[in-house]
């Protein structure tokens, strides 16, 4: 039989996979008597899980929602899913939800035995991103991330070597301050030892972090947030196309197809208003276009510009096909083709 602590951990993994789970069933499974189930129940509760029981014949438990969030317990293939969806979470261009998944990552990689930490790396390394309009080289090493994030955290000093936007690499010592997401790209905001000065890097020109193992003093940030610092120090650099467009389509539709890339509101029934930042207008154009939906640019007047030269072109090629051709080859070849997607277009 498994000892008292070992079981209650068990007990407490089953109650947070069922709604409910009738007392004997959940006895068995443990391997001991109703009597110890319960002892093992008053247990949790002393450690300020929210155990409910109902009794009688059918009597059972089941985990209630409490005030606080209690430690959670997860199997091998639960930390596995757990980290590599907080990988892609830490892309995500929702407000606040990057920021959030790499605080809960850099928490979940501390802990994960290394059997699993390879596990996660085979899996997110053999695995293509089917993603498109994120700038080129602008991919960041969760491992990385993780890393500057616990050392943010703790206070400690790092070394990593960066590669400047002129290819020009240098080796840095830092004292890390505050991770910022902007813009669909990751910078670490610290004070920079060598040129005693602040600084802020861009992520995915940072490569090998490692802690030095020295604790530091926090200094005063020269800006109201380490988000402003960042905003500050990209004055200088071109701004993302800020884009908005009223979509003849329902929210769903849109928000399944490419909400990941951007914000979608509903305006009205069948209308959605589709929000993006980018750093180039093609994408955004490409997106739009594969709604399958009418749709009117708010702006920028470059998207309106850019999406009237697109028309001309396309026009002229619809127009070029020799006499006689037939439309249907093309939708053959995608049909016909053994190798080709089974999928429909944007599924």
């Amino acid at each position: 039989m498994a000892n008292t602590s070992s079981r209650t951990l068990r007990l407490l993994s089953l109650l947070q996979t069922h709604r409910y789970w009738p007392g004997g069933e959940l006895a068995d499974r443990l391997g001991v008597s109703v009597r110890t189930l319960r002892r093992d129940v008053d247990r949790l509760r002393e450690l300020g899980y929210p155990v409910e029981a109902q009794r009688g014949v059918d009597g059972g438990y089941q985990l209630a929602a409490g005030a606080a969030l209690p430690p959670l317990t997860i199997d091998d293939e639960e930390a596995v899913a757990l980290a590599l969806g907080l990988q892609a979470a830490a892309e995500s261009p929702v407000e606040g939800v990057a920021e959030a998944s790499v605080r809960v990552l850099a928490k979940v990689a501390q802990v994960m035995p290394a059997r699993l930490r390879r596990r996660v790396e085979a899996l997110r390394a053999m695995t293509v991103p089917a993603d498109w309009g994120t700038p080129a080289g602008a991919g960041v090493d969760p491992d990385a991330l993780t890393v500057v994030a616990l050392a943010c955290r703790d206070g400690e000093r790092i070394r990593f070597s960066y590669t400047a936007a002129d290819g020009r690499g240098t080796d840095r010592q830092v004292e890390p301050h505050r991770l910022v997401c902007l813009n669909r790209r990751w910078y670490l905001v610290a004070y920079d030892l060598d040129r005693a000065d602040w600084r802020s890097f861009r992520l995915d020109r940072l490569t090998a972090p490692t802690g030095s193992g020295a604790r530091f003093a926090p200094r005063p940030l020269p800006a109201a947030d380490a988000a402003e610092f960042v905003r500050a120090g990209l004055h200088g650099v071109p701004r993302p196309h800020r884009v908005e467009a009223l979509v003849e389509a329902p929210a769903d539709y849109v928000r399944e197809r490419v909400g990941r890339w951007g914000t979608v509101e509903p305006v009205a029934t069948g209308r959605c208003r589709l929000l993006m930042t980018a750093d180039s207008l093609d994408w955004p154009a490409m997106a739009l276009g594969s709604l399958g939906a009418d749709f009117q640019v708010v702006g920028p007047p470059g998207l309106r510009a850019l999406l009237a030269d697109w028309s001309d072109r396309f026009g002229r090629a619809a127009e070029s096909g020799e006499p006689g051709e037939s439309d249907a080859g093309a939708g053959e070849s995608l049909e016909g083709d053994a190798g080709a997607v089974d999928a429909e277009p944007g599924e």
